[in-house]
């Protein structure tokens, strides 16, 4: 394995056609800041050059992540977070349709956006004891929905997403939100077994594979959570979402 181009935000290490990479902002449990997204894209698009067949995430520290970074969340527009908003989302299409797997190999707390982030994974890996929740429709942002609903189905999407509830490993591999339950001293052998198993098809089957399994529906993704985004009090109804669940504590 070799250790390829990093940043501050982002650990990156290359194994053939395996590229791994941890979210690496532990003391923040890895929460999405504008940062964090961007040096995500830009590793993702350096991957689509570089023959990689299948990236995999995981997080460093006691969780996978926090999801969306509200700090600082006062001295930002309804502008400057919309912006963010798309930013996640455009993240999380270029991992959904990305021309490789995806793996994401998930421990202790993984929320918000976050939770899209696996749901946008081709495998999902869990140790148990992880929790999950996707609270975005609490406070008016549309972010992965249909996404979801693809992976666990209508009905249990609405129960996810109605009370915005917290889900651990085993109902959530129950539902199909996870592939498989594994604990992190097993991770690297089902990252092995995946990428031995997708260097065996012929780059034409491996294309044709990704772009018969997984709908496309960008465009309409995007229109619904620019919608979501665009309503005016965006900070406004964030705001009253963190003070409730400040209280709530």
């Amino acid at each position: 394995m070799s250790q390829v181009a990093s940043s501050d935000r982002l650990r990156l290490a290359r194994d053939g056609a395996m590229l791994r990479i941890w979210l690496n902002r532990p003391d923040k449990l890895n929460a999405l800041d504008s940062e964090l997204v961007e040096a995500l894209i830009a590793a993702l698009d350096e991957a689509r050059l570089n023959s990689i067949r299948l990236v995999v995430v995981a997080g460093e520290g006691k969780g996978f992540s926090g999801g969306f970074d509200f700090t600082g969340i006062g001295e930002q527009s309804d502008g400057d977070l919309s912006l963010r908003f798309l930013r996640l989302e455009q993240l999380l299409q270029g991992v959904h349709h990305a021309p490789f797997l995806t793996m994401a190999l998930v421990h202790g707390s993984c929320f918000g956006a976050a939770a899209d982030l696996v749901a946008s994974c081709t495998h999902r890996i869990a140790a148990p004891g992880t929790r999950f929740r996707m609270p975005g429709l609490k406070f008016g942002v549309a972010l992965g929905t249909r996404r979801l609903s693809e992976v666990v189905g209508r009905d249990a999407a609405l129960d996810i997403l109605l009370d915005a509830k917290v889900f651990e490993t085993d109902e959530a591999l129950k539902m199909g939100f996870l592939t498989r339950v594994a604990g992190t001293g097993d991770w690297e052998a089902e990252a092995g077994r995946l990428s031995a198993s997708v260097s065996s098809l012929p780059d034409k089957s491996f294309a044709r594979l990704l772009r018969l399994t997984r709908p496309d529906h960008r465009n309409a993704d995007m229109a619904e959570l620019a919608g979501s985004v665009a309503e005016p009090g965006l900070k406004q109804r964030i705001e009253a979402y963190l003070a409730a669940m400040k209280q709530a504590r």
